[in-house]
């Protein structure tokens, strides 16, 4: 016996002394290897050392996230916002107790004006059903406010695709396919379909990149395609097209997309064929014509001076050439790849560019003709409700559905390494999204978003959601005093 625990001391202390001459060995490579190079400037003067720079670097975003950042802090989404997702898409207790943490001194709060006598239950009804495409062979109608918005498969997993289809026909919402074409993962659930039609025309494309008048017919062959949406811009990267990299180009999305495999996928930054508002009109009334169903497009707004020319041109045209919705994409939306100066610095946010539409077409007198859908960051129900005050008919939501498949703002969308396996192609990442479960979650999501935003409207003695106006909701000013929104912008423009 004693025999054996010599052995076994000689053998780890053996086992000791090669771990630690091996250490030493990678200190001493490390070492040549950060003071011989030169593109980094910290390891040339701080070999071995300066290589935590990095690491720490990289762990921060981490320890940000999870035990320095408050409840109202973090970005894009605060930890308040997020965790209210998780527990809705759970359906577990979303109430919170011993008072908000939000603050409402902080200028821009919203604030709902409650009514002395509230809508009871039994006086509340359901949101009213909104008819999109009325001069279109194949109207539709709907009554959900809040819907998925464009995530294409490619930038999303399978699993993903497949939990958001199938989630969406639970909540009785729409989903929009984004620009890489319509998978049979779209279909698979039963939910109803807007078709995106980017830049690059993926998955209506002939062999020259143009679109196809073919493709566009097969497409809307599909009874579930209820719509079809243009994207002129979107809020990640506007005047830039969408970027998909090479490694997440596999076989099947090359196949759906109509492109080389293993190739990055960089759409254009615009559609070559518009030029200008009557372009628009022309592209729009063709891809209408072709498929019967109701076409409009989505942009981030900007300069805004062609607005007004289009309006103008649909009136000259009449009332039937104009697009049956707009989508208007805030400043600060996106999912996946961009130029952190688009993200970070072109587009108006949607608390300008919003009620800027609906102005417009107010002026106009198409308000009625046109439907109005907001994105950008609306992912709890008070800013669901805020859009719908300011004029929207629908919202839809691209980062919120996404939490409620579970991800966790890893902010690795691009990199083919989400941890949740909703943005990656690594089959061993996607295992961790079970379909089945997240469909369900997508589903309670919405369904509390719904419920969420009706609560506030019986509160401020309405109906339903959708009679929500802006006199309802007051904002907090730079004084600390707050302003209601009609009169807030009843000068804008």
């Amino acid at each position: 016996m004693s025999d054996f625990i010599i052995f076994s001391i000689d053998v780890f202390a053996s086992l000791f002394i090669f771990i630690l001459a091996m250490g030493l060995l990678v200190v001493v490579c490390f070492y040549i290897s950060d003071v011989t190079q030169s593109k980094q400037a910290i390891r040339r003067n701080y070999p071995v050392i300066g290589r935590f720079r990095y690491f720490f670097e990289r762990q921060g975003e981490f320890f940000r996230q999870y035990f320095f950042a408050m409840d109202r802090e973090e970005l894009p989404f605060n930890r308040a916002d997020r965790s209210w997702v998780y527990r809705a898409a759970k359906n577990v207790d979303r109430t919170t107790a011993f008072g908000s943490t939000q603050s409402l001194d902080a200028t821009g709060t919203i604030m709902f004006m409650n009514c002395a006598f509230p809508t009871l239950d039994e006086e509340a009804l359901e949101p009213s059903y909104v008819t999109l495409g009325p001069y279109c062979k194949t109207p539709y109608a709907t009554n959900s406010l809040f819907n998925i918005s464009g995530m294409s498969f490619g930038a999303l997993s399978k699993p993903a695709v497949r939990a958001l289809s199938r989630g969406a026909k639970l909540a009785g919402c729409w989903m929009n396919t984004g620009e890489g074409g319509l998978s049979p993962y779209h279909l698979e659930g039963g939910a109803d379909i807007v078709f995106q039609i980017g830049t690059a025309k993926y998955g209506v494309r002939d062999e020259l990149g143009k679109l196809s008048v073919d493709k566009l017919q097969a497409i809307a062959a599909h009874q579930q395609v209820k719509m079809f949406e243009i994207k002129m811009s979107q809020g990640a990267k506007p005047g830039k097209g969408g970027m998909l990299p090479g490694a997440k180009v596999t076989a099947e999305i090359a196949q759906i997309r109509g492109i080389p495999e293993g190739q990055d996928s960089i759409s254009p930054n615009g559609h070559p064929e518009v030029k200008s508002p009557a372009d628009l009109l022309d592209m729009i009334n063709k891809v209408r014509d072709i498929t019967g169903k109701p076409t409009g497009f989505k942009a981030v707004i900007g300069e805004f001076a062609w607005l007004e020319t289009l309006f103008a041109e649909i009136n000259k045209r009449g009332i039937e050439s104009a697009p049956d919705f707009i989508t208007v994409d805030s400043a600060d939306g996106g999912t996946g790849a961009a130029p952190q100066p688009l993200m970070d610095s072109v587009g108006l946010p949607l608390r300008e560019s919003l009620p800027l539409l609906v102005d417009l077409l107010k002026k106009h007198g198409l308000r009625e003709r046109v439907k109005v859908i907001a994105s950008g960051k609306l992912i709890v129900p008070s800013k669901v409700a805020w859009a719908l005050a300011l004029g929207a008919d629908f919202i839809v939501s691209a980062r919120g559905h996404m939490f409620s498949l579970g991800c966790i703002q890893a902010m690795q969308c691009n990199k083919d390494t989400c941890p949740t396996g909703i943005t990656t192609h690594n089959e061993r990442l996607q295992r961790g999204l079970d379909v089945t479960d997240k469909a369900q979650r997508v589903a309670n999501y919405n369904k509390y978003i719904h419920y969420g935003a009706g609560l506030i409207a019986h509160s401020c003695g309405v109906t339903s959601a959708r009679e929500l106006a802006r006199h309802h909701v007051r904002v907090v000013q730079e004084n600390g005093l707050s302003e209601p929104l009609d009169k807030m912008y009843e000068n804008y423009q």
